[in-house]
């Protein structure tokens, strides 16, 4: 196979803490190796966009601390269909798949590259490996996202960040929770994984954590209540993850433009709460993408300047279609199509850190 001379690296989805950390490495990485690094902008709307947006990394671009930063230097896009694109003049652009193809094509010759990194999730990656392979350059893949149920992996970049996020929140809401002895709400974030909830419920001290992997009651929620109160304790704190479902077994959402976003079952819950005799003071809070920014912690540093040297590793030993994961307190590297036929990774209702919130009392379900 060809010798690697230039790569480029482009981060897919949505954004996170820890991305600029992934991209510091592989360019680090890479330039030890000779290579010459592209970052592509807004993922791959900086290949298949007209005019393309990319930038030369050199060891210089981070003279100013990009890799300490949230979010991502480079931009990126959630949409997930590269078919439409936003012209110059803003007019969207509507491109055929062979359009799309040829495009990406064109810009990958035009740039010389010889491979591409891609920081996204399990559905980037697959869309831009099939690219690639049109392309006839080879991939890399490096796993993201917050909600820790990347396939095949423990955990991803950004999670450990966002998990920090969940518990400085509760440290917060706890001292105004006293104040008023009053029950407050935090949702969360993580899709239909608990992860998120129930870790940083734990690390928060929270007394109740709803996640959508167990059932539960809402009559031993207020129950629970109940007992604190009856214990002496005049305040508590609930952590419940946007996609737990009513009591009645439906999702909650709400209208942001014109999608419908996985978001409003914290308020559910508080407006329930306040209907019972009890006479709870409830109040309800949703970090929505407060989640997603922020410095990254040290676990997220590790992780993704980790992720990005193998990744580099990788391509310098003519690998193509890996995904490189961590499991065991190993980094790892998986083939991309294996890793597409596991599920994402939810929270096993007996796994240690679920007996860790019973041992602590926290009522999560049944």
């Amino acid at each position: 196979m060809a010798e690697i001379r230039k790569i480029g690296i482009l981060t897919s989805g949505g954004d996170c803490s820890g991305l600029n950390t992934a991209v510091y490495a592989v360019t680090f990485a890479a330039i030890r190796r000779g290579w010459e690094v592209y970052g592509i902008e807004n993922a791959t709307d900086g290949l298949i966009g007209r005019p393309m947006a990319y930038r030369r990394l050199r060891m210089p671009t981070f003279n100013f601390p990009f890799a300490k930063l949230g979010g991502t230097m480079l931009g990126t896009n959630s949409s997930g269909n590269p078919n439409e694109q936003i012209s110059p003049d803003g007019t969207m652009e509507y491109l055929t798949d062979r359009q799309v193809v040829n495009r990406f094509k064109e810009g990958i010759k035009e740039l010389g590259l010889d491979a591409l990194v891609v920081v996204g999730g399990d559905g980037s990656m697959a869309m831009i490996s099939q690219l690639c392979k049109k392309a006839k350059i080879k991939m890399v893949g490096i796993p993201k996202t917050i909600d820790k149920d990347a396939p095949g992996t423990d955990s991803s970049i950004g999670f450990a960040t966002a998990r920090t996020v969940v518990m400085n929140a509760l440290d917060n809401l706890d001292t105004t929770a006293s104040s008023h002895h009053r029950v407050m709400i935090l949702e969360v974030m993580g899709r239909n994984a608990g992860h998120l909830a129930l870790e940083g419920a734990v690390a928060g001290l929270a007394d109740i954590c709803l996640i959508p992997e167990i059932p539960y009651s809402y009559f031993n929620i207020v129950n629970h209540l109940r007992k604190l109160r009856a214990y002496g304790r005049q305040h508590a704190l609930m952590v419940v993850a946007e996609g737990v479902k009513t009591p009645e077994g439906k999702q909650v959402f709400e209208s942001v433009g014109n999608k419908k976003s996985l978001t409003g079952i914290g308020d559910y819950f508080a407006q329930r709460l306040l209907q019972e005799p009890d006479n709870f003071s409830v109040r309800s809070t949703r970090l929505g993408h407060i989640q997603r920014g922020g410095s990254p912690v040290a676990g997220d540093r590790v992780l993704a300047t980790s992720f990005g040297v193998r990744a580099v590793e990788l391509l310098a030993a003519n690998q193509t279609d890996k995904v490189v994961g961590y499991r065991e307190g190993k980094i790892l590297d998986m083939d991309l199509k294996d890793v597409l036929k596991i599920a994402n990774t939810p929270v096993r209702p007996d796994s240690g850190i679920v007996r860790t919130a019973r041992g602590l009392g926290m009522y999560i379900g049944e």
